[in-house]
């Protein structure tokens, strides 16, 4: 059961990040001043699929004190860097961002870098 608490915080993480994203792409510029910035980013919580990233941070936590329950800190907590890898791939198909030689390296070596740690 501790695997699926680990990966149950990396695709709760992984919500919040792209529901944040695809949500603020789709609001207005953030205003320059301080004060109207507070309120922007105030009015923001109450956006529904803003609220339900924040829900889903909150739940992510919760899957991950059931991680640490079952696991290492030291064992469970590389595979959070997965979480970058589905983030990376999400954003080209989602947000059509790029996807590098680089980036895809990078996942390829975090990708290993996991599993070595597991293995330890």
């Amino acid at each position: 059961m501790g695997y699926a608490y680990i990966f149950l915080t990396i695709i709760l993480t992984v919500y919040g990040q792209i529901i944040l994203k695809w949500r603020l792409d789709q609001i207005h510029d953030i205003p320059e001043n301080a004060i109207e910035k507070i309120v922007f980013f105030i009015k923001s919580l109450f956006d529904p699929y803003i609220f339900s990233s924040f829900l889903s941070a909150f739940f992510a936590s919760l899957s991950w004190m059931a991680t640490l329950k079952e696991f290492e800190l030291s064992k469970a907590y590389p595979f959070m860097n997965l979480s970058l890898v589905f983030v990376v791939i999400l954003s080209y198909f989602i947000f059509h961002e790029t996807l590098s030689v680089f980036k895809i390296v990078g996942c390829v070596l975090i990708i290993v870098g996991v599993l070595l740690v597991s293995k330890a």
